[in-house]
């Protein structure tokens, strides 16, 4: 491309929080903490959702995947943006970033179809109570976590080879706290028109199917909740969905909201809340979940 400065770009420059110099120690402090959080609550579900006999049913089955899938999430960003804030050193190689990202996008593409077979998990449970177990056999219950893992890698892979295949020219610093699809496309030279329509193909495909999914699961769940003959009854059926759909309305509320000038604000959302609420939603308002931390504490007390 004649009168265009073309570059051979070996590696981006992340920005994070470089305007922000006088807080890079305090941010660090505060992410660090958050992250430590994120692996601390989900690990504990994953422990006692392995543990505890209580629990091993097909609903907390799901719930264990999805916190080992919330630790996934955070660890594919935040220890390189701890080491940033540390070494005050933005750097990142091509290839690094590149992995960064489509590991990034598997990750929320994998989230977006396990919630969308946690909701089925709950519509099987309310709606055909009788043939619960029967549908949800534990093979199928693997099936389900897998295909939520691997449905999304061919087509992601190939747009993140997409992205990086195309020539970068001028700046290489990236205005974001990770390499996210919006900021490396700024910097890419050409039109990227027919990158921004597979972005937005991909969201239909990847995230609006699931919700769809999801939605049609619990209305079929509100329908036959307000069926049922007792009070009580009703309030218990709402209860076991209410952590799930917070759980939903976090997640796709954040994932999904991009503005230019907050972006790095929203992507703190659902790098660190959204993985950090997780555990304490289905904690607190589960009373399976805390009955089973309750013996568990009690049976470590007792052997000491």
């Amino acid at each position: 491309m004649e009168g265009t400065n073309m570059t051979l770009v070996l590696q981006f420059i992340l920005l994070g929080f470089s305007d922000l110099p006088n807080l890079q120690g305090f941010l660090f402090g505060i992410f660090l903490l958050l992250y430590l959080g994120i692996l601390l609550g989900n690990g504990l579900i994953i422990i006692i959702t392995k543990i505890d006999p209580s629990l091993q049913t097909p609903m907390y089955y799901f719930l264990g995947n999805f916190s080992f899938l919330e630790i996934c999430y955070a660890s594919v960003t935040v220890p390189r943006m701890l080491t940033d804030l540390w070494t005050h050193n933005g750097n990142i190689s091509l290839w690094a970033c590149a992995t960064q990202l489509c590991l990034f996008l598997i990750l929320g593409v994998t989230e977006c179809f396990l919630l969308a077979v946690m909701a089925y998990d709950r519509y099987v449970a309310i709606c055909k109570p009788l043939y619960y177990f029967l549908i949800m056999k534990h093979h199928v219950c693997v099936g389900l976590v897998i295909g939520s893992w691997i449905l999304g890698i061919p087509v992601v892979i190939g747009q993140t080879y997409q992205i990086f295949s195309m020539p970068f020219c001028g700046s290489r610093k990236l205005n974001h706290i990770f390499c996210d699809i919006y900021p490396v496309l700024q910097v890419a030279c050409g039109d990227t028109s027919m990158n921004e329509f597979s972005v937005y193909a991909d969201i239909v495909l990847f995230a609006s199917i699931p919700f769809i999914l999801i939605l049609n699961s619990y209305i079929r769940i509100i329908i036959t909740i307000m069926k049922l003959p007792s009070a009580t009854g009703r309030s218990k059926a709402f209860s076991t969905c209410s952590s799930h759909l917070i759980v939903v309305s976090l997640f796709f509320v954040t994932a999904t909201s991009y503005k230019k000038g907050i972006e790095k604000i929203i992507s703190l959302f659902y790098i660190f809340i959204t993985p950090l609420f997780n555990p304490l939603i289905y904690s607190f308002r589960n009373r399976d979940v805390i009955v089973a931390m309750k013996k568990s504490i009690n049976l470590l007390q007792l052997s000491k």
